[in-house]
């Protein structure tokens, strides 16, 4: 009736990302080459996230001091990040 706490879940992808079904990226590029900043928006709660030629987003909050980020407040700032490389999470994860 009660669930082991002790096993681990094995959660599987619905798709891998080589399969011919799945998006390619926006730019046309290879996954394993480093993502770079195209663009940004604001979500519903006005928080900025910043749009990766990898085709994934990152939101980039500055919330001292847990986070700081000053240059995401500042429209010219923002504009010399575009064309910057920037690490990506959810491909680092997918290459895990």
């Amino acid at each position: 009736m009660g669930r082991d706490l002790l096993h681990k879940n094995e959660e599987r992808t619905s798709l891998n990302k080589d399969l011919p079904e799945s998006e390619q990226n926006p730019d046309g590029r290879d996954r394993s080459t480093v993502a770079t900043i195209t663009g940004f928006h604001q979500d519903d709660d006005q928080h900025w996230v910043a749009e990766l030629s990898c085709g994934h987003t990152q939101h980039l909050r500055h919330q001292p001091p847990w986070q700081s980020r000053a240059w995401v407040l500042d429209p010219a700032q923002r504009l010399e990040k575009i064309g910057q490389p920037f690490a990506c999470g959810w491909c680092a994860q997918e290459r895990e």
